[in-house]
Parts: C-alpha cells; sequence; structure tokens
C-alpha cells in the first residue's frame, strides 16, 4: 500500500510511519515543521524515515502548498497533522482555525480530486469535553479552543463524506505518550522536572484521571482502524488503564529514584477531568487491544528521554 503520513515529522506521525514501512508499505511523509516547537526536534524523530528507501519527505504546509503530487496515487491517507496543545488555542485560535481546519478542508479536496481509497482522520478525546468517559455515541461538547477545531475538523470530512462519498474514518486518541512525546506535553515536563529536582506546577488538584495511551498502541490502534475500520466511522483509541496525574508523577519519582516537588494550582481553562476510554467498539471492529500499561510505558519515556541531550547534566547529577 502507498501511504500519504500528514504530520510526518511529529511525535505520533513518525512513529506511524515506521510502523507503515516495517510492514511493508511505502510512505510519503508530509510535514511543514511549524515552529511550535524546535524543527529541529521533529527533523531528528523522522531520522530513520528517511533511511528507508521506502520513505519520501515533502515539506509543504497544507494550508497554502500544492497538494496534488503528495497525494496522487497514494492509496490512503492518513491525517496526523494538526496544531495541537490546549493552552496556545486560547491566544492563537487563528493559528489552530487555519492549520485544523482550512489545512483538512484542502486535504480533503485533494483526496477527493485523486481518489483516494481512504482518508483516516487523527482526531482527539478533546472533543468530549470535561468529561470523556463514553463510548463514541457520547455527546460531543468540546471545552477549549483546541478541541472545538478538532470537533469541526471531523464534521468538515464528514460533510465531505455524505456529499461527496469521501471515505473517511476517524480515530479519537486518549492522552498518547512515550519516546517522542512533545516537549510541551505533561509527562514530558515532568520527567524533566523531576530529573532536574525542579518543581512541578500541577494544575488543579492533581487528581485528574487519563486513559493514557502508549505510543505503540496507538500506531497499532491506527493501523487497524485503516485496515479495518468503517468507512463513516468513529473509534476510540486508549490505553486500557486509567491513571491520576498525582500517580504519574509517583511512578515517575519511583523510576527516576528521586522526591517530586510540587506546586498546586488553578485548573486551566478547558482541561479535562477524567477520561477513560472505551475501546469497546475498536476491539470489535478492528481487533484493538492495547498492550502497553503506564509502569511499562512511562519507564520506556523515562529511559529515551534521559538519553535527550538537553538531559545530560539531570542524569549525571
Amino acid at each position: 500500500m502507498h501511504v500519504l503520513v500528514t504530520g510526518a515529522a511529529g511525535f505520533i506521525g513518525s512513529h506511524l510511519s515506521e510502523a507503515l514501512l516495517a510492514r511493508g508499505d511505502t510512505v510519503v511523509g508530509l510535514d511543514a515543521f511549524i515552529d511550535y516547537y524546535p524543527a529541529s526536534v521533529k527533523r531528528t524523530n523522522i531520522e530513520a524515515a528517511l533511511a528507508d528507501p521506502g520513505f519520501r519527505l515533502v515539506e509543504a504546509d497544507l494550508r497554502t502548498s500544492d497538494l496534488t503530487s503528495a497525494v496522487e496515487g497514494c492509496d490512503a491517507v492518513v491525517h496526523a497533522a494538526a496544531m495541537p496543545g490546549l493552552p496556545r488555542s486560547w491566544t492563537d485560535f487563528e493559528l489552530y482555525s487555519s492549520c485544523n481546519l482550512t489545512g483538512t478542508q484542502r486535504l480533503a479536496e485533494a483526496c477527493r480530486t485523486a481518489g483516494v481509497a481512504k482518508l483516516l482522520h487523527i482526531s482527539t478525546s478533546s472533543v468530549y469535553g470535561l468529561n470523556a468517559t463514553g463510548d463514541e455515541s457520547t455527546p460531543v461538547r468540546p471545552v477549549s479552543p483546541y478541541g472545538v477545531t478538532k470537533l469541526a475538523a471531523e464534521n468538515l470530512l464528514g460533510a465531505y463524506h455524505e456529499i461527496y462519498g469521501l471515505p473517511v474514518t476517524v480515530v479519537r486518541f486518549f492522552s498518547v505518550y512515550g519516546p517522542r512525546q512533545r516537549p510541551d506535553m505533561a509527562w514530558h515536563k515532568f520527567i524533566a522536572a523531576i530529573a532536574a529536582d525542579e518543581t512541578i506546577s500541577i494544575f488543579d488538584d492533581g487528581h485528574q484521571s487519563r486513559s493514557s495511551t502508549f505510543i505503540s498502541d496507538a500506531v497499532r490502534g491506527t493501523l487497524g482502524a485503516l485496515d479495518g475500520g468503517g468507512i463513516g466511522e468513529v473509534y476510540n483509541i486508549g490505553g486500557g488503564e486509567v491513571v491520576t496525574v498525582l500517580e504519574v508523577v509517583d511512578l515517575i519519582a519511583s523510576l527516576l529514584g528521586r522526591t517530586p516537588r510540587l506546586a498546586f494550582g488553578p485548573a486551566r481553562p478547558g482541561d479535562q477531568r477524567a477520561t477513560n476510554a472505551d475501546i469497546g467498539k475498536a476491539r470489535r471492529d478492528f481487533g484493538y487491544q492495547p498492550v502497553v500499561g503506564a509502569a511499562d510505558g512511562l519507564a520506556r519515556q523515562v529511559s529515551w528521554q534521559l538519553d535527550l541531550p538537553e538531559m545530560v547534566p539531570a542524569r549525571t547529577a
């Protein structure tokens, strides 16, 4: 299969590209290297894929670039590109709306023109709102601009499916973590702070729960949906184990042999209180089952993160 992966140099996109290559697919990886976090990090993410002859990198922006050559000849497209993260979405809505909506619309047009057999869209549990604890029929009530734009992208692709027959499938990820996790994400920040004996800022009381999904499980769910997910369907992809923020802090501290320093503050606007992925539909339709638990997954992320150049002083302290 010949697959286009958008956001291919990002946390999830780079792992997905490698998994597709490993099973014998050819991959076109598209990325704009937008400076949400250092582009050098993304270029490191994609080094292994670039060494594979089955991979071709296209540096392009979904919002403005001609997408014809990237999409042409592809059997499937996995749309993992998006402007992620909660806090900045409140202050830079134009960036989020253009990346997550305009980019998605232009990609949908290109897929429709090229006759792509499947467009798999990566969405988020944030579309459910403060509590994401039910199945895919749970009402969607996002409480952040980020969640609003991701839900709008889902609805936009739904319109393309209804009107033009665009073969769209959607997966909603729940708190993905693991090696290559973005430096702005909580588990990454916790590991860095505890390793350096610095104070961690905990929003709210720390009892917020997360159905955290290790990256290999997220990729497994994506491949399952790509191969066996129904057209027009939506699937939750979660980790199968719920942990609180404070439990994660304790696990990381234990792995590092440190005592965490905590400072509690008010909840951030739009933060989810509880997530618990109901993955029954994904299990029924394509056999999805997460296999990496929180303790194992965090150990793998800690091991990877301690080897980052910026972590050397903390590692040797």
